[in-house]
């Protein structure tokens, strides 16, 4: 990394930028009020004469900035049409931001200046000083919220104090750590350090060290850098892992009998081999009417978890557990998450249950809610409950797993029939050797295992979704819902123009014909090799899903109501669901009402950064796993164009890399935007997504996340 220079501010701008802080600090407080410049400066105790002038020159800019207002006896006032907004900052490497704000089709402008002691990722009061078609432009006012307080990067000693030197170039500011913080750090040791505070007239926030990486392994010190980089604290702060330890695993006889006792109930689990937080399990019996009564059982961490307490805080904070390559940042400490709330076989557990009686056919004869007490009998993994499905005998579960994934293909077909899209996305997994280094590359796909899990939780989340947000309630209640826009026309179009290039049409004349028209390409394109770079298209065509307080349905899964009910011990919208259900079913007063929206932004903002975490893990190990393949030749498909080059996904090992624009051989190429192509000038040869190509790894980053590749010219 090149070393960056620290630049001391001049002593006259940090004075001027703390004074014009306090300054309109002071207006905001007394909005109402006229103030003379002698009166500013008295309150202020600003004694010298060239501090008192500078004041003064400070607010007649505040003036020309539309900050103030000034009346003829030299009063100033703060001016209550001051145009603020506010939003998320982001910053580029070059130190400039752009201000998001819900609502708001463009950013808003910030110029290196503007930013003040702001970072990137905090929630900030905006002062916008110039509108145009083009763009807004501003400046950074106030903190509301520090979004990331926790940075990795590589330490930079002085004398008497040290920097950190961040490794995201777009944090904006080295971080000042005073001698007695450094934890022991030396120069060019590898930290993780924390923001303490920073001074309104200091240019450098201040800091202290959490934890020295040095001694870490590279893949360690990367995970906990990426991160970082989002904003997630991968540390429970103390107070919290204090609380989480005072959980019992034992249950108490007495809140049994508040609940509906569901112990003697046949009772099992279904999920991935090496997971240890079981978040849902199914329960069966038949009924003396012929019916089914089927149990769709969730673990009851609200029971644990009350509003407002430490463990509560940090849930919220974090919103979800983030999934790396080769670990886990759960939401909840680990006696929750694997213990105390997760539904392991033989042990009793409290939980919030959807209860349905259904028929062999899957129409559903009535449903209940409420908290029970269950004992899961066996833990099935997904391979297991596949090959039962797949005609392997199990005298004594067979039966019951063969018959949920019978009603789960109705509930599927159903879903199906209504204009749902039918798309199962595939991952990326590593497999890793002992030392944590990945050995192999694995492509999972949904099989009827994970089709008979997905179909029961769906149908718990839509039908408590249905319950809560009944058009026939005469008040409405506050709820947290997972909605799913209709998909934008322009994305919807360039997705027709991509499949065009394969002979291939779309119907798009009607939101309603596009899912079924993209079902039924998938359909038709399940044994063809370009089937999933036709299935990535249509998912980036897609919106994404959000949490809302107002419902607008799930156009994906063709619900008109949909909530997340089935996860609380990974998603904090899914606690909140169980609290307010809860009331509900109790009859109690909603609490949330004023909060909801607040939580719903929080937590698909962190939703976002999390799985911006995870793809830049995967991203990691990509290439950690072809570093030793350097100079080989791949064979791969074209599965990205931009105008700095192609994208290619290589057959045999599922990675991606790049081949810059100007590396391609042959002939001067540029990307023609219109028709999302890359195209010679001289040649004309065009480059389109799906095109096959073989290609030769010849440089390999794993700290840009990096694979570069040439295209290899077969020869004549």
């Amino acid at each position: 990394m090149a070393k960056k220079k620290f630049k001391q501010p001049k002593p006259k701008q940090k004075l001027r930028n703390g004074l014009k802080n306090a300054i309109r600090r002071f207006f905001e407080s007394n909005p109402d009020q006229r103030f003379t410049h002698k009166q500013i400066s008295h309150a202020l105790d600003l004694r010298d004469s060239p501090v008192r002038k500078l004041a003064y020159d400070i607010m007649m800019g505040m003036k020309r900035e539309g900050i103030l207002q000034s009346f003829g006896h030299g009063d100033f006032q703060y001016n209550p049409d001051t145009n603020y907004v506010i939003g998320y900052l982001d910053l580029n490497t070059r130190g400039t931001g752009f201000v998001k704000v819900d609502g708001m089709e463009r950013d808003v402008f910030i110029a290196p200046q503007n930013v003040g002691n702001s970072m990137i990722g905090d929630l900030v009061k905006v002062q916008v000083m110039s509108k145009s078609t083009n763009r807004w432009e501003g400046s950074i006012v106030d903190v509301i919220e520090r979004e990331r307080t926790q940075f990795v990067g590589t330490i930079q000693m002085n004398d008497n104090f040290a920097f950190l030197i961040p490794d995201n170039q777009r944090v904006g500011t080295d971080i000042y750590l005073p001698k007695d913080k450094l934890k022991g750090a030396k120069n060019r040791d590898k930290a993780l350090v924390k923001v303490t505070v920073w001074p309104k007239t200091s240019a450098n926030p201040y800091g202290e060290v959490l934890e020295i990486l040095t001694n870490n392994s590279t893949n360690e010190n990367e995970m906990i850098s990426i991160l970082s980089s989002q904003g997630i604290e991968y540390i429970f702060p103390q107070e919290v892992v204090a609380q989480a330890e005072t959980i019992s695993m034992d249950l108490d006889e007495e809140e049994i009998k508040n609940r509906r006792d569901m112990r003697k109930v046949r009772t099992f689990t279904i999920d991935p081999f090496d997971a240890k937080d079981f978040d849902d399990a199914l329960s069966f019996q038949q009924l003396e009417n012929g019916h089914y009564e089927i149990g769709v059982h969730i673990a009851d961490v609200s029971h644990y978890v009350t509003p407002d307490s430490p463990m509560d805080i940090e849930a919220l904070k974090r919103s979800n557990s983030t999934y790396l390559v080769d670990r886990v940042i759960p939401m909840l400490p680990e006696q929750l998450s694997n213990m105390a709330c997760s539904l392991r076989p033989h042990e009793d557990k409290y939980s919030f249950s959807a209860i349905f009686e259904m028929d062999d056919k899957g129409k559903l004869h009535k449903q209940w809610f409420g908290k029970t007490a269950i004992h899961s009998n066996r833990r099935f993994t997904y391979e297991e409950a596949q090959e039962i499905i797949e005609g392997k005998e199990d005298k004594e579960w067979g039966e019951t797993i063969l018959l949920f994934d019978k009603i789960a293909k109705i509930l599927r077909k159903n879903r199906m029939s209504s204009g749902a899209l039918s798309i199962d996305s595939e991952e990326v997994r590593f497999r890793l050797d002992e030392e944590g280094m990945p050995e192999s590359v694995v492509i999972k796909k949904s099989k009827d295992a994970n089709h008979l899990i997905e179909e029961f939780m769906l149908l718990a989340n839509k039908k408590v979704a249905e319950f809560m947000g009944s058009t026939e309630r005469k008040i409405k209640v506050p709820f947290i819902y997972r909605v799913h826009d209709t998909p934008e026309v322009a994305k919807i179009e360039l997705l027709q123009v991509f499949i065009q290039k394969f002979g291939l049409k779309l119907d798009s004349t009607h939101p309603d014909n596009i899912a079924s028209s993209i079902n039924s390409l998938l359909e038709t394109l399940k044994d063809s090799p370009i089937y999933g770079l036709i299935q990535n298209m249509a998912i980036r065509s897609m919106a994404k899903a959000t949490y809302e307080t107002d419902n607008i349905g799930h156009y994906g899964l063709a619900f008109r109501y949909y909530t997340h009910f089935t996860s609380p011990i990974r998603r904090y919208a899914d606690l909140m669901v169980h609290r307010i259900l809860f009331e509900e079913l109790n009859k109690q007063k909603h609490k949330y009402d004023n909060q909801l929206n607040d939580i719903c932004k929080r937590i698909s903002r962190n939703e976002r950064k999390s799985s911006e975490a995870e793809r830049e893990s995967t991203k990691y190990f990509q290439t950690l796993f072809v570093m030793d393949k350097i100079g080989e030749e791949f064979s791969g498909k074209v599965s990205g164009i931009a105008e700095h080059g192609l994208y290619v996904r290589m057959d045999e090992n599922y990675c991606e890399g790049m081949i810059a624009m100007n590396d391609i051989p042959g002939d001067h190429f540029y990307f023609d935007a219109e028709n999302f192509k890359i195209v010679g000038k001289r040649s004309g040869k065009e480059f389109n997504i799906g095109d096959a190509v073989r290609v030769k790894i010849y440089e390999v980053n794993p700290r840009k996340r990096q694979i570069d590749l040439e295209l290899v010219v077969e020869k004549a």
